[in-house]
């Protein structure tokens, strides 16, 4: 409730929410066209806000669906949407999808890694083999054989071919540039940088002790 107040003092013009009739000043009043109670079927009711009189662009999005299921799948699907254009509003770069980036990186990094000695030549080369999950996951999800799939890939980019990645739609590699299939940079970044903090803590982890 007090983050559905807080969206309706944003809306509303920088109103306040307020416990009594006493405490109602014009400086803590917003305005607004029409303030409405909608039925949207199935017995459920929301309260719809028009025509704001504020500087704020805010909207709702309301999901429904034949079942719970449904609707909190959909509700996460335009989860997933918003943060993409959050990462894009935060760094407009892109780069192509399709498990490209990750396996040119583990490409990339195998080389150097063969260039080192020792426990550093070892370290980034399971780092390379750690990157190849993406596209193995990719692969999986999308109901191809990933063992295969990712050996393709990892053959086309050792070739040259940096912007081969996976094709959902045509189950193969191809360029996926020329399909279209891009994601922006911060979220690769975001995700790599998480990964390498997350095993860098393990790693400080000394000893663990056992508690009932």
């Amino acid at each position: 409730k007090q983050w559905y107040q807080r969206r309706v003092a944003i809306t509303a013009g920088g109103c306040r929410p307020i416990a009594s009739a006493d405490h109602m000043l014009p400086e803590h009043l917003g305005m607004a066209d029409l303030v409405e109670e909608m039925n949207v079927g199935g017995g459920n009711k929301v309260v719809t806000i028009t025509g704001c009189q504020s500087s704020a662009k805010t909207c709702s999005i309301l999901v429904q669906g034949s079942n719970k299921l449904l609707a909190e799948e959909a509700e996460r699907s335009i989860h997933d949407a918003l943060c993409v254009i959050r990462c894009l509003i935060k760094n407009k770069n892109m780069i192509c999808g399709g498990g490209a980036p990750e396996t040119e990186l583990s490409i990339k990094l195998a080389n150097y890694a063969s260039t080192l000695s020792g426990v550093e030549s070892h370290c980034i080369k399971m780092f390379a083999e750690a990157m190849e999950i993406v596209p193995f996951t990719l692969a999986e999800n999308a109901g191809l054989p990933p063992i295969n799939i990712v050996t393709e890939l990892r053959n086309r980019h050792a070739q040259g071919e940096a912007m081969a990645g996976i094709n959902v739609k045509k189950s193969c590699i191809t360029n996926i540039t020329e399909e279209n299939v891009l994601q922006p940079l911060l979220v690769s970044l975001s995700a790599i940088t998480l990964a390498s903090e997350t095993v860098r803590s393990i790693l400080k982890i000394d000893d663990i002790v056992n508690t009932r």
